[in-house]
């Protein structure tokens, strides 16, 4: 998109829909897997451009844009929700939910290449994971990556880096992980 004194909520539309599928993959890694709430953070994330709440300034790719309010939005609703179950256990005094990462599904696949990379990506720090998954699935750069992420462009480079040695590393070996 070319820098314009304004755009139009139209126009802004019309250049959102061709990223959908990949905002929808980016809104639901941001959500942990949840596919009810990436709904609710699209949805969400379109209602505050459309209504001029968050506003593209063309300092950056609209696909760089839009990932990072993307990205910000999940982060706010997580800690809302962690923060209301943190105070329904205090004061119900319930125990905390299981974690959900913990799928009998996702451990039966163990043996497969697939689920080897799937662990190797798991085993890396969050920052690392989301990285790899906008330089790869979301082919962003990793400036652009940095950009979404809100962090500096050599704080990025370095855990891209890392990120690929110990994806490297987990799966050049034999056992895996």
């Amino acid at each position: 998109m070319t820098p314009r004194a304004k755009t139009t909520p139209e126009e802004l539309q019309r250049q959102l829909e061709p990223l959908h599928p990949a905002s929808f993959a980016w809104a639901l890694r941001c959500c942990g897997g949840d596919h009810g709430e990436a709904e609710d953070v699209l949805q969400t994330a379109y209602l505050e451009i459309l209504e001029g709440r968050a506003r593209y300034s063309a300092r950056s790719s609209l696909k760089t844009w839009f990932f990072g309010v993307v990205r910000r939005l999940a982060a706010s609703r997580g800690r809302r929700r962690a923060l209301h179950r943190r105070l329904l256990e205090r004061f119900a005094g319930s125990a905390p939910a299981p974690d959900p990462a913990a799928d009998p599904q996702h451990l039966a696949e163990a043996a497969s290449d697939q689920q080897r990379v799937a662990q190797a990506l798991a085993a890396l720090p969050q920052r690392q994971q989301q990285l790899v998954e906008l330089v790869f699935w979301h082919d962003l750069s990793i400036r652009e990556s940095a950009g979404v992420l809100g962090v500096r462009l050599g704080t990025a480079r370095t855990h891209y880096a890392r990120a690929k040695r110990r994806l490297a590393l987990a799966l050049s070996s034999r056992d895996g992980i």
